[in-house]
C-alpha cells in the first residue's frame, strides 16, 4: 500500500508516521489489490484528528476520528477503516453470488387488505 501522511499544525515525527504505518499494513493485508492512503493528522486545541482516504480502483473509502490523543486517533481510525471494509467485501461478495440482499435487513411486517384495524389493535 502506498501511503502519504500529512501532519497539519503539528510537528512531522516519524514515531508518528511509523504507528500510522504500522495499522495500514495490518489493513493492507484485508486487501485484494494494491491501493493508496492518504493520511492526515492534525490538532485543533487539544483534539486531535486523524483523517484518511484509502483508494482502490473499486471503492473509495473516508474516515475522521478525533480524540484527545493522536495515538488513540489513529487506533480509532483503523478500527473505522477495517470496520467498512468488512462491509464491503461482504456487500460484494453477496451480490457475485447472486444474493441481492441489501446491507440493512428489511423486516417489516406487511399489512394486507384482509386486516382489519380492530384486529390489528386487539393484537
Amino acid at each position: 500500500m502506498q501511503t502519504t501522511v500529512t501532519f497539519k499544525k503539528i510537528d512531522a515525527s516519524s514515531s508518528l508516521k511509523s504507528y500510522v504505518e504500522k495499522k495500514l499494513d495490518k489493513i493492507d493485508k484485508m486487501l485484494d489489490r494494491p491501493a493508496e492512503a492518504h493520511v492526515v493528522l492534525s490538532v485543533e486545541k487539544i483534539r486531535h484528528i486523524a483523517e484518511v482516504t484509502l483508494k482502490d480502483d473499486k471503492f473509495k473509502i473516508h474516515a475522521k476520528e478525533e480524540s484527545e490523543s493522536m495515538y488513540s486517533s489513529i487506533d480509532g481510525l483503523a478500527y473505522k477503516i477495517k470496520s467498512q471494509l468488512i462491509k464491503n467485501k461482504e456487500k460484494t461478495r453477496r451480490h457475485l453470488s447472486g444474493n441481492k440482499q441489501s446491507i440493512k435487513d428489511n423486516s417489516i411486517d406487511v399489512i394486507t387488505a384482509s386486516d382489519s384495524p380492530d384486529s390489528l389493535i386487539a393484537e
